[in-house]
């Protein structure tokens, strides 16, 4: 105990670290956040916005095109053994490529991007090897020249995805 005259040394006071842990911690997180936004990309910044505008009616044409052919896709993935298969329908069955391009596009981080090609095989239906992926929402997107169908789903819940073009594209 202190007696009157007696001074106690600042570093034996709990508040006095109370004081000095507050603005420190402060001062840490920032350095955590600092290391974080230069680490990481947001990928929301696009550089050409012009191009872009101009590449939405390029696409939405691909959406038609799909639809008129009637073209549609059931995919399905096998993740333990790292294999997607995809059949194609489409009103003339003789128009299917031979290659497909198959883009699986994570909802929220552009890193996770992966892009296939999928082969057709003797039996009809394409197929490719799977890269491993993270779990969550990602879009779908299955392409040949000229056409374009885009789906989503859930990794690892669902296993099969039909997808369709969008009925509301004229």
């Amino acid at each position: 105990m202190i007696e009157h005259g007696e001074r106690s040394v600042w570093y034996r006071e709990p508040y006095v670290w109370l004081l000095i842990a507050i603005p420190a911690c402060a001062v840490v997180a920032g350095f955590v956040t600092l290391a974080l936004a230069i680490a990481t990309d947001d990928g929301l910044v696009v550089d050409d916005y012009y191009w872009q505008g101009k590449q939405i009616n390029r696409v939405l044409s691909r959406d038609r095109a799909a639809a008129t052919q009637a073209i549609s896709a059931d995919l399905s993935f096998d993740y333990a053994h790292g294999i997607v298969q995809a059949q194609l329908y489409a009103r003339e069955t003789g128009s299917l490529p031979t290659r497909v391009h198959f883009a699986l596009l994570h909802a929220t981080r552009a890193g996770f991007d992966r892009k296939l090609e999928l082969d057709r095989t003797p039996r009809g239906d394409y197929y490719s090897s799977l890269p491993a992926l993270a779990p969550g929402h990602w879009y779908l997107q299955l392409e040949a020249e000229g056409w374009r169908l885009f789906g989503s789903m859930r990794v690892p819940e669902e296993t099969t995805v039909h997808i369709a073009p969008d009925p509301s594209v004229k």
